[in-house]
């Protein structure tokens, strides 16, 4: 099936054939869904901290910087921006002039409110010879829009949404990857130090390394620290290969193999590769002017003090578990796996190899809003392959859509996942985990695409805050719903909390 051309293209990427023969059998087995046992609620899986907790929470995570540790802010950026504007590319290809949908005619509407007006004014003087207000005056509403999108325009259409401009103030607007820099000063920073991770596409990375080096200088001085901003791009040995209806390999009119991006999965390795002992993860998007980030950084402070206060305890009993643990202590520990790391064993086998397992692993506590109806994952008690049941962040397209039960689960779960981590990183004697070796990979997912014409099926990984870390202790906490506002339509940025 596969040629030698094949096996050369395959080496290239720095994958191995029997990586290739893995997905092309997952092609044809499909994957399995998972067993779900409950939704997490709050009291069943969820924490929900009170003021009094929330305060020593956020002093434990003030001690913990304050001991020199290194701390990371991991902030996915790869994605164009492209899919945040499909209403108005939509708009600019229609066979009608005016805006006839509502989103449309909320754009055109309110337009001025948008902090990139300004910049988009003057490309349309300089393109058009007209203003925006000229030109919406004049009825070529697809003049404004094309100046949105196009490369001789602003380019939105195509710039990662890192690079557009979200929020305005008078010293200027920003865009995302600023509010992401003013935040890694506000709770992130150790040492005078803000370290600072973007995952950037290839084809972007010089630009968003230009932008950050303009910016960077500006927030050091207001902040009164120094930043240390670094990047990455997916790795090629991350794609995984097209198929064919029928599961052969899907190949380009040149007679080549088709391959694609593995999702934001394939980001388990850039995060591997990060020194640090404490890494924050925020999507791009989730970002808030100034007025209203008090409420972000005390969460992420109270986030942040919940992993480290845990993991301090796990640390004790790993010490304990290297000795000789009397029964009092045995049960202890077992406790604390159970109801502070909400592991449950299979059927009651709990010995010091299941214990071990279960506290040497890394750590994750992730913020969950009220489930307000937003698309996306959301927070369950699922079962292991190993047969016990921990915490997981599920999509829906993990879940059999057959089961009414599950079905059910998912419809009624009282809340959802805005992809708001902190992670502990490193062992109890301070090595740093493998990260890959805690994936559990048969939760990866297939997808329809098309490509020039013909249908294929894609090959998605394990999702980074999914199966990518199915093997880690998940400890889930309710955040409030107003740290929690992510643009996923130009129009999102017309909200109150972005203006």
């Amino acid at each position: 099936m596969l040629t030698q051309q094949d096996l050369q293209q395959i080496a290239q990427r720095g994958i191995s054939e029997e990586q290739i023969e893995n997905q092309l059998q997952q092609f044809k087995t499909g994957f399995p869904f998972l067993k779900l046992e409950a939704a997490a609620a709050v009291g069943n899986g969820i924490v929900a901290p009170d003021e009094q907790a929330r305060q020593q929470y956020v002093a434990a995570w003030q001690q913990y910087k304050a001991q020199g540790k290194r701390v990371v802010k991991f902030v996915p950026a790869s994605g164009a921006a492209s899919r945040m504007f499909k209403n108005m590319f939509a708009f600019v290809d229609a066979d009608y002039d005016t805006p006839e949908t509502d989103f449309e005619k909320k754009f055109f509407d309110q337009i001025e409110k948008f902090a990139f007006y300004d910049a988009l004014d003057a490309v349309c003087r300089k393109n058009e010879g007209k203003s925006i207000k000229e030109l919406i005056a004049a009825g070529n509403y697809k003049a404004v829009a094309a100046n949105m999108l196009k490369p001789e325009g602003l380019n939105y259409g195509q710039l990662p949404k890192g690079m557009l401009l979200f929020h305005r103030y008078e010293e200027g607007s920003r865009t995302p990857m600023e509010e992401h820099l003013v935040e890694g000063a506000l709770y992130a920073a150790s040492n005078g130090m803000s370290h600072v991770h973007f995952t950037v596409s290839h084809e972007h990375m010089d630009f968003f390394k230009q932008k950050v080096a303009e910016k960077a200088d500006d927030f050091a001085r207001k902040y009164g620290i120094k930043y240390d901003i670094t990047f990455s791009e997916q790795k090629p040995s991350t794609d995984t290969i097209a198929a064919n209806t029928d599961n052969t390999p899907f190949r380009e009119a040149d007679g080549k193999l088709l391959f694609r991006p593995g999702g934001h999965g394939a980001l388990i390795e850039n995060l591997n590769e990060i020194e640090a002992d404490v890494i924050f993860i925020k999507n791009i998007d989730n970002v808030v002017p100034d007025r209203l980030k008090p409420e972000t950084v005390e969460w992420k402070q109270v986030i942040a003090g919940i992993l480290v206060t845990l993991q301090k305890k796990a640390f004790e009993f790993l010490h304990i578990l290297d000795g000789t643990p009397t029964d009092a202590q045995l049960a202890e520990i077992a406790q604390f796996v159970e109801k502070d790391l909400c592991c449950q064993p299979k059927g009651n086998k709990v010995d010091i190899a299941y214990l071990r397992k279960k506290l040497n692993r890394p750590m994750r506590v992730c913020g969950v809003v009220k489930n307000v109806g937003e698309p996306g994952g959301g927070p369950f008690l699922t079962y292991n392959q190993d047969g016990t049941v921990s915490l997981q962040i599920l999509e829906s397209s993990q879940i059999d859509t057959k089961n009414e039960a599950y079905m059910k689960m998912f419809t009624q779960g009282t809340h959802f996942n805005p992809v708001d981590l902190v992670c502990a990183v490193r062992d109890y004697k301070g090595h740093p985990f493998q990260l890959p070796d805690f994936v559990d990979k048969n939760t990866g997912f297939i997808s329809s695409k098309s490509k020039g014409g013909k249908e294929l099926k894609a090959l998605e990984l394990p999702g980074l805050w999914n199966g990518a870390m199915s093997d880690w202790s998940t400890i889930f906490v309710e955040v409030p719903l107003g740290t929690f506002n992510p643009v996923k339509t130009v129009n999102d940025l017309l909200r109150e909390q972005h203006q």
